[in-house]
C-alpha cells in the first residue's frame, strides 16, 4: 500500500506546527504547567491545533493519540493563554476561534486503534524554552507498525541557510531530509562503519531522563570514546539517521526504575533511522509496542544504532 497522501499531509502539517513554534520562539511566553508539573507554552496547545484540524480534514475516520489536552486550557485562570493560543493559529487559518482551537487539540485525546497517528506537538519543551533543540514529531501506525514518520527540527543545523531540518520516513521508501524553509528531499543513510573510536554518541540533557553513568560505560564498552553530545528531543533520532552519530541510549533512570517510554516520543524518531539502515529496540533487544496503548509497557529504555554495533551494545547491557 502507497502511503503517499499521508506522507503528503503530514509534511504540510508538521511544517506549519513548527512555524507556529519558531514564531512563538521568537518571543517566548511564560511557561505553564501541566499536572506533571513539566513546562508547556502556548507552542505545543497551537502546534496540536494545527496539525489535528489537518489530519481531520483528510483523513476523518483515523484517531490521533496527541500528548496534550486542552482541559487546563478552558479554565477561567487560563483565558489569556488560550487567546493567545488562538492568535497563533490564526497567522495561520484566520478565521479559527477559541472554541474551535479547543476542539482541535482535544481530536488528539484519541486511542490506540488499528490505524492512528501519534503525535508529539513539541518534544524537548525546555530546549524549545531555552533556545535550542526540539521537534515536532507525528506518525502513521497500523497493526502497531509505523508506516510514516515525520520529524521537524527547527533548530537543527543547515549549511549555508537558516537552521531547521526536516526528516521524512514511510516504511519501505527508505529516511529522506530537507530543511524545512524549502528544497527537495535527499536520501540518509546511517553510519555504516565500526570506527568507533572515532564516532561519538548522543543522549539526552536532562540526567532525569535516562541512566548517564551507564549510558557512558555502556558506550565505552562498545568503542566510542568520545564524549557524549547531550540534544533534547527527538532531534538524537535525526542526528543518527543522518550519519552524525552511530548510537542514541536512553536507560532507565535509577530514580525511575519503572518508568515506561510514551509512543509520541519515539515512533517517529524510530522508522527515520529504520529506513535509514539502522535499528531499534528497547534494552532486552525487543521491538518498540505500538499496539497495545500510548504507554510502551512491554518495552524498557531505548537503544537507536547505526545497526553494526547494535548487539555488542545489547550484550554490553547484560553485562
Amino acid at each position: 500500500m502507497a502511503y503517499d497522501r499521508e506522507k503528503e499531509i503530514a509534511i504540510e502539517a508538521t511544517i506549519a506546527a513548527a512555524k507556529l513554534c519558531e514564531q512563538v520562539r521568537q518571543n517566548i511566553p511564560p511557561a505553564m504547567e501541566k499536572g506533571d508539573k513539566s513546562p508547556v507554552t502556548v507552542a505545543d496547545y497551537g502546534s496540536q491545533a494545527l496539525i489535528c484540524k489537518a489530519l481531520a480534514e483528510v483523513f476523518p475516520d483515523d484517531s490521533v493519540v496527541g500528548e496534550e489536552d486542552a482541559t487546563e486550557l478552558q479554565s477561567p485562570e487560563m483565558a489569556e493563554n488560550l487567546t493567545k493560543v488562538t492568535n497563533y493559529v490564526k497567522e495561520q487559518i484566520p478565521d479559527a476561534t477559541p472554541e474551535q482551537v479547543v476542539n482541535w487539540i482535544n481530536q488528539g485525546n484519541g486511542k490506540v486503534r488499528p490505524r492512528y497517528w501519534t503525535l508529539d506537538p513539541i518534544d524537548g519543551t525546555k530546549g524549545f524554552l531555552r533556545q535550542d533543540q526540539y521537534a515536532v514529531a507525528l506518525a502513521l501506525v497500523e497493526n502497531g507498525e509505523v508506516k510514516v514518520g515525520v520529524l521537524a527540527c527547527p533548530a537543527m543545523p543547515v549549511e549555508n541557510n537558516q537552521p531547521g531540518m526536516l526528516y521524512v520516513a514511510v516504511r519501505g521508501e527508505g529516511a529522506m531530509m530537507k530543511p524545512i524553509v524549502g528544497g527537495q528531499l535527499t536520501p540518509i543513510h546511517v553510519v555504516k562503519a565500526d570506527d568507533t573510536a572515532n564516532l561519538r554518541f548522543v543522549e539526552s540533557v536532562e540526567s532525569s531522563h535516562g541512566d548517564q553513568n551507564r549510558q557512558n560505560a555502556v558506550a565505552k564498552a562498545v568503542g566510542i570514546t568520545a564524549e557524549s553530545v547531550r540534544v533534547d528531543s527527538l532531534a538524537k533520532y535525526g542526528i543518527v539517521a543522518s550519519g552524525q552519530a552511530v548510537l542514541y541510549l536512553r536507560l532507565p533512570s535509577p530514580k525511575s526504575p519503572d518508568y515506561r517510554e510514551n509512543i509520541w516520543d519515539h515512533a517517529a524518531g524510530a522508522i527515520v533511522v529504520e529506513e535509514a539502515g539502522g535499528r531499534v529496540t528497547d534494552i532486552h533487544g525487543k521491538p518498540l509496542n505500538f499496539a497495545d496503548g500510548a504507554k510502551m509497557v512491554d518495552n524498557r529504555g531505548i537503544v537507536v544504532s547505526n545497526g553494526i554495533i547494535h548487539d555488542r551494545v545489547l550484550s554490553a547491557l547484560k553485562e
